[in-house]
């Protein structure tokens, strides 16, 4: 009994985690219905940065937080404004917006082989190797703090979205772009915004799980995969679905991890991912879901 719920912990505590790594990438899919398949190469950015303010400035990840989020919010504007905003209302948009955050990725990832080479690097802080004890249950210090920083976000952001006036004007340009227009809100605004959110948000998961995780140029690609498995799991465009189909995720690995190898943990989060869909292909949301 003491095994299960040491699992089923460990496992949410993985969850939430990748809960916030996703909830940027559905929040910009929710809104301005475009994917952006460079989300875990900028969260392999996020990781880089706090590995850097850690060994050249001694600034903990969890304390870099407030460096890396207004840093990557900066660059989430202007990555739209340069690259994104033009390609928006164009016969083609879907098709050129994922092309462009494709490539965007490969520059990133090159960029970071050129930079930094494809040395693997980790991070050795206070809370490296360490644990707590609750009841019994050990739980990794890093995950743990990792954990309180994800609920804090999401709990943050659900009340940025549900009782702001941004957030109003946030949730009405999702539902319906011409009625928002119509209401005197600003879509270009608004889109800016929320990308700019986004990038923010995956800069804040890259910072928090950089002590927990090795870092090279294309740990991204292993997080892209996880992202959208869970966004389309939970229901595209879903603020509640993310943080639930991350929940799941991070479960099933930690159950496979124990019950057969933690090298397969990513295939069973994949069989689960196809079974759910098979049954509700819509994602567990539901379809239009928007929170």
């Amino acid at each position: 009994m003491d095994l299960v719920l040491q699992i089923i912990i460990s496992g949410l505590l993985l969850g939430g985690i990748y809960a916030l790594i996703s909830i940027g990438l559905n929040i910009i899919f929710g809104v301005i219905k475009i994917v952006n398949l460079a989300h875990g190469d900028f969260l392999m950015m996020a990781m880089y940065a706090a590995f850097f303010l850690f060994t050249l400035k001694g600034i903990d990840p969890f304390v870099g937080v407030f460096i890396i989020f207004p840093a990557f919010v900066l660059l989430g504007v202007f990555i739209f404004r340069v690259m994104i905003k033009p390609l928006l209302g164009t016969a083609e948009t879907e098709v050129n917006t994922i092309i462009a955050t494709a490539g965007l990725g490969f520059v990133l990832q090159n960029l970071a082989l050129m930079l930094w080479k494809s040395d693997i690097r980790a991070m050795e802080t206070s809370m490296t190797g360490q644990s707590y004890e609750f009841f019994g249950i050990m739980l990794s210090s890093g995950r743990t703090w990792a954990f309180i920083v994800c609920l804090i976000v999401a709990l943050l952001l659900y009340y940025v979205l549900m009782y702001t006036k941004i957030g109003t004007h946030i949730r009405a340009v999702s539902q319906d772009t011409d009625a928002a227009t119509l209401m005197g809100i600003n879509v270009d605004k608004i889109y800016t915004l929320t990308f700019a959110i986004g990038i923010g948000l995956v800069g804040v998961a890259g910072a928090i799980i950089a002590p927990t995780y090795n870092m090279y140029p294309t740990i991204g690609l292993y997080f892209n995969t996880m992202a959208f498995i869970i966004v389309v799991l939970g229901g595209l465009g879903s603020f509640t679905g993310a943080l639930i189909g991350g929940l799941i995720i991070g479960l099933v690995e930690a159950f496979a991890g124990v019950l057969a190898s933690a090298e397969l943990a990513q295939v069973f989060s994949l069989l689960i991912f196809l079974v759910i869909l098979f049954i509700r292909p819509e994602g567990i949301m539901g379809k239009g879901a928007r929170v």
